[in-house]
């Protein structure tokens, strides 16, 4: 008969426990009826395919925040340049804008030129004559000329102001004096400066002189 070798109290104590909860758990396990075990199971079963989900869900929002990220990428494109093409556009009109405050009246210069050309001309030739009616005549075929190339722009004088009853928004009082008969008071007896339109805009006021 082999020997047993010497165990302390406190070790056979020990084995001793170790035995009996191993011999609990048996019968535990022994005594659970097979609905316990059948709910075990599936909770198991529940929490393995919650976890599938969880990883499936994870990829879709993966997915959908990758697509997020593209998407603003491209919106961020598309707004730097727009807005570089409206600081063109911006910086395009404001000179536009500049140039046609600087050279709005070309044209009315380029059609003025000619008369300039013709006063230049007859200074010329009044030196050299003496007759005074060709130098009435060359004053008013400049007149007649330059007439006309302000009437092309729009330009018109005001006509027939004198004896016209007196209109402040058309002509401009300068003094007042008696009128030479009673239907001239308050109208105009005389003219200083002639008045002007622009298509029918009054651009300058006729000075004129009131009757009283």
């Amino acid at each position: 008969m082999t020997e047993r070798p010497d165990v302390s109290p406190a070790e056979a104590a020990a084995d001793k426990a170790a035995e009996q909860a191993l011999s609990m758990n048996a019968s535990e396990q022994q005594a659970k009826d097979p609905l316990s075990i059948a709910s075990e199971a599936a909770a198991e079963h529940v929490m393995h395919d919650a976890d599938d989900d969880g990883r499936e869900d994870i990829a879709e929002l993966s997915g959908q925040l990758a697509a997020a990220k593209a998407d603003a990428a491209d919106l961020k494109d598309k707004w730097l340049r727009l807005n570089a093409e409206f600081d063109n556009f911006r910086k395009r009109t404001a000179k536009e804008r500049l140039e046609l405050m600087q050279f709005a009246g070309e044209n009315a210069i380029k059609n003025l030129l000619p008369v300039l050309d013709d006063m230049e001309r007859a200074i010329g030739n009044n030196a050299k004559t003496e007759d005074i009616n060709v130098v009435r005549e060359g004053f008013h075929l400049i007149q007649s000329k330059l007439l006309h190339i302000m009437g092309s722009q729009g330009v018109k004088p005001m006509t027939d102001v004198k004896g016209q009853p007196f209109d402040t928004d058309k002509h401009e009082a300068i003094t007042k004096a008696p009128a030479p008969s009673a239907d001239l008071k308050g109208k105009v007896i005389d003219v200083v400066e002639n008045g002007y339109t622009l298509h029918d805009k009054v651009v300058r006021y006729a000075k004129v002189v009131v009757g009283e």
